[in-house]
């Protein structure tokens, strides 16, 4: 048995990312027969795959190597850990979302985007002519973007609670965020809370929302019919009518015919409260 001064000898491994360059990591030697057909990218593809499918508890080594055709040992020429595996799968799939914005272009450009003039920060190009660099737009599509992210993909939420998120892709996204943040016209100080306010909201939105959508297929059900079927058994409970007749009005006044509709509704307006506090802050100075 490990005692502690033993694990306290063992260097902490913190990310995939900062053990040497990824692309070499793994168990790999100069030698050349290594399997053939396999590489990195096909790994994370199908790993994404058996996440999409069977979630990050039944992902392993030896399910995976089945799955590729090939020995789960082949697998250790590319990634040292399941933990490896699931830190390159999940900064693969923010590949997914376009961060390519306004302010990107304006920087592709030329345009120094750190100049007092350019930077966005609430100047009139930007913020009061409603112009396709409207920091506005931006914020919600990035927000839309991962929203959508966290649903296609249930398991993303847990793991991104767990790894650093420090690859390329992630960086990628938090770069774009706090692009749009910078133009928003908020101080410097208000900008992480802004950013917190928004994101935080949309990962608890995306991660109920997708593991609800991921209830409903399990059920083999979708949302409109498995939500029907819980509010009706609850009717049927003497002891919960009378505390979801409230919650039954709200939901009719949100508008919307089915559940998928109520929830965008729902989704927007907050949203759009979000996006108008930044604006009142930036208000005050």
């Amino acid at each position: 048995m490990e005692s502690a001064a033993d694990n306290a000898k063992q260097p902490l491994r913190t990310s995939v990312w900062l053990e040497g360059k990824p692309a070499a990591r793994g168990r790999r030697s100069e030698r050349s027969d290594h399997p053939t057909g396999l590489g990195r990218d096909r790994i994370i593809a199908v790993s994404v795959r058996l996440l999409d499918a069977e979630g990050p508890a039944k992902l392993s080594m030896r399910r995976l190597a089945a799955e590729l055709g090939v020995t789960a040992m082949s697998l250790y020429w590319y990634v040292d850990t399941k933990d490896d595996l699931l830190e390159l799968a999940l900064d693969s799939v923010f590949s997914e979302i376009d961060t390519v914005g306004p302010a990107d272009d304006e920087a592709d450009s030329g345009t120094d985007p750190d100049s007092g003039t350019d930077s966005g920060m609430g100047s009139g190009t930007d913020s009061d002519t409603g112009t396709d660099s409207d920091w506005r737009d931006d914020l919600r599509a990035l927000a839309v973007n991962y929203r959508a992210l966290l649903v296609r993909h249930p398991w993303v939420s847990p793991l991104a609670g767990k790894f650093l998120n420090i690859g390329p892709h992630s960086m990628e996204f938090s770069a774009a965020v706090q692009r749009v943040m910078g133009r928003t016209g908020l101080p410097a100080h208000g900008q992480m809370g802004a950013l917190a306010a928004v994101f935080q909201f949309v990962y608890g939105f995306g991660t109920i929302e997708g593991h609800f959508v991921q209830r409903c297929a399990e059920a083999g059900m979708t949302q409109e019919q498995y939500y029907r079927e819980a509010m009706g058994r609850i009717n049927e409970r003497p002891e919960y009518r009378g505390r979801f007749d409230r919650a039954e009005e709200l939901m009719a006044a949100r508008g919307g015919d089915t559940a998928e509709e109520m929830r965008e509704r729902d989704f927007t307006f907050a949203l759009e409260l979000l996006v108008a506090g930044i604006e009142a802050m930036r208000a005050r100075g």
